[in-house]
Parts: C-alpha cells; structure tokens; sequence
C-alpha cells in the first residue's frame, strides 16, 4: 500500500490492518493504572523506517501517546535494547484515523524481531486490534502484548493483534 504524507510517498513494509476488537493504553484513573499495549513483528526486509501508524477507535481526553521501539528476543519472549521512541498528541479527532508516529532513521534488519510499546500518562484510549484464535491467529509474525503498572511480568497473545503499520520510502 503506497500513499503520500508529508510530500514523501510511503509505503507500509509489514502492517496489519484488519480490527475487530480495542485494546486500552494509558492511564485509568478510576483504579490509578497504567496500561501498556505492544506489539512485536518480524521484518520483512533490510530498511529504514519513516513512521510507525496506530490506529485510536477511542481517545477519552487530550493527551500524550509515546511509542517506543525495541529489539525483541523472539526465542526467549524479551524486549532488548530501545532504539527509537517518539510522541505525539491525540484527542477525540483522531478517532477512527491512522497515526504516524515519526522515526526517521530507524533501521531494520531482514528477518530480525522488533516490538514496539504505546503508552501514555495523561489519556487513556483504545487502539484498534484484531482477535483470533489459537489455531489462526490473525498475525503469524508476531504477538500483542499487554503490560501493567502494578503487574510485573508482560503477557503475549499470538491470537491478538494491534493494528499497524511500518512506513518506509516507497521505491
């Protein structure tokens, strides 16, 4: 999928669009909560990446959404090293469209694990993803993943799956 943004023509170089289901990030202040979704997938080529898209079905308030992305360990199930983070703003106008978050310069290597983390303080909103099952998921090269402020160990879910997109330069 090609588009324009910004008078750079993108391209998405893995992504996963299809939703059925919301996942929460953000801050819930009715039980003082932090919750983290992510994502890992596995590049398909060696490249560098112009942004990364979410897609907000529900943004309750103004706020700050960061992304932030990592090597991933795809056998032993760890999040490496930080190599890029950015943010932007949201409100209730983003709801329902694609937002970039800008990496200008990240590379990434054919065949190798990457996950990303959104998560903000100050909002509390839902991204689109999709729900499978055990015997199809809904993405085969990578997994969801749910952290918690007050719960130490991540969760993966190979049946779940944000919706994204990995933007680079088009050809």
């Amino acid at each position: 999928m090609e588009y324009q943004a910004n008078s750079i023509k993108l391209r998405s170089s893995v992504e996963q669009v299809q939703h059925n289901a919301t996942s929460w990030i953000g801050h819930r202040s009715m039980d003082d909560k932090d919750f983290v979704a992510g994502q890992t997938f596995v590049a398909p080529m060696e490249t560098d990446v112009e942004a990364i898209e979410i897609f907000p079905t529900i943004v309750t308030k103004p706020g700050t959404v960061q992304i932030t992305v990592y090597d991933f360990d795809e056998n032993m199930e760890q999040w490496g090293a930080s190599l890029g983070t950015a943010t932007v703003q949201v409100s209730k106008d983003n709801n329902g469209k694609w937002i970039p978050f800008n990496l200008n310069g990240l590379h990434l290597n054919k065949g190798k694990s990457y996950g990303f983390k959104l998560q903000s303080s100050d909002t509390y909103l839902g991204v689109a993803d999709v729900a499978g099952s055990a015997k199809q998921p809904p993405f085969t090269e990578g997994k969801e993943w749910k952290f918690e402020s007050k719960n130490g160990k991540p969760s993966g879910y190979k049946y779940f799956c944000l919706a994204f997109k990995v933007d680079i330069k088009a050809a």
